[in-house]
């Protein structure tokens, strides 16, 4: 994929004297020979095992105290930066930006706009990319796909052949695994856990302990009567997310009949509804 970015143009940095150890690997610093993209000639970048590691012929670089080596390679305008480490047979390219002390390894992509950084881990065959932002602690691996504007955060996993796209977000202790897809506004966090071949798209927040693993597992609806706002049940912790509200049906009620007499009514109807379904399906 990187020779999609490739030129003629002379080389634009070469390895200098300058070396440090990463396990049995001597890996040297680069120098530009040239002025491009912001980098003017002469500046020093980060380190490299060889000249395979980054492109020679477009404006992609490996800045501060940041490490490419093995069959990694770094191509287009990606940048590598802070103390990053790219290894492995991964590949960075298009504007993707690799930073503080991310890892990124394996046969690992991160393309387009994609950003990586914290202590974030991509490994085995897992993708980063469109306007995707992977940061914190978290890890996607296997060969799970985050793409177009998802964000991963805290210490949420994702791996497996899961997929988080759209503006989806999962954070907090989370894990999306097995085939789940999590797309459109949807928010996975605290220790939620989501696997099996689940779809969960629109707006549903799951969030607590709650277990996903089919779309009979979770029940979302719409306030028509106020906010126009959508609010979520989970059946295998048996909570409801309204809002900032997070509790029981029993508490939902009494929150919202706190608020107003309609609000009351209606929230009331939806846990009653939902206590109806519960029965059916345990007979």
């Amino acid at each position: 994929m990187y020779g999609l970015c490739s030129g003629v143009n002379m080389k634009k940095y070469k390895l200098i004297d300058e070396t440090i150890q990463v396990g049995d690997k001597a890996l040297y610093r680069i120098e530009a020979l040239k002025e491009f993209g912001r980098v003017k000639k002469g500046a020093k970048g980060g380190y490299v095992e060889s000249e395979y590691n980054l492109s020679q012929h477009d404006e992609s670089w490996i800045y501060d105290e940041a490490k490419v080596f093995d069959k990694a390679h770094v191509s287009c305008k990606a940048k590598i930066c802070n103390r990053a480490q790219i290894c492995g047979h991964a590949s960075i390219y298009h504007e993707a930006c690799i930073g503080d002390n991310a890892i990124v390894r394996g046969n690992a992509c991160v393309s387009h706009n994609a950003r990586v950084f914290g202590h974030a881990k991509i490994y085995d065959d897992a993708q980063v990319y469109g306007d995707a932002v992977v940061c914190d602690s978290a890890e996607v691996y296997g060969e799970a796909k985050i793409y177009r504007s998802a964000q991963i955060y805290d210490d949420a996993k994702i791996y497996d052949k899961a997929r988080v796209f759209d503006k989806a977000s999962v954070f907090g202790k989370a894990i999306v695994c097995g085939r789940a897809y999590v797309r459109d506004e949807v928010m996975i966090f605290e220790n939620s856990r989501i696997f099996g071949e689940v779809i969960i798209h629109g707006r549903a927040i799951i969030n607590g302990d709650a277990i996903i693993s089919s779309i009979k597992d979770f029940y979302v609806f719409k306030n028509t009567w106020s906010s126009g706002r959508y609010f979520t049940y989970t059946r295998s912790n048996k909570m409801w997310r309204v809002g900032c509200f997070y509790g029981t049906g029993e508490e939902l009620i009494e929150k919202a009949y706190a608020d107003s007499e309609l609000s009351g009514k209606m929230y009331e109807m939806y846990v009653n509804f939902v206590e109806s379904l519960e029965e059916s399906v345990m007979k």
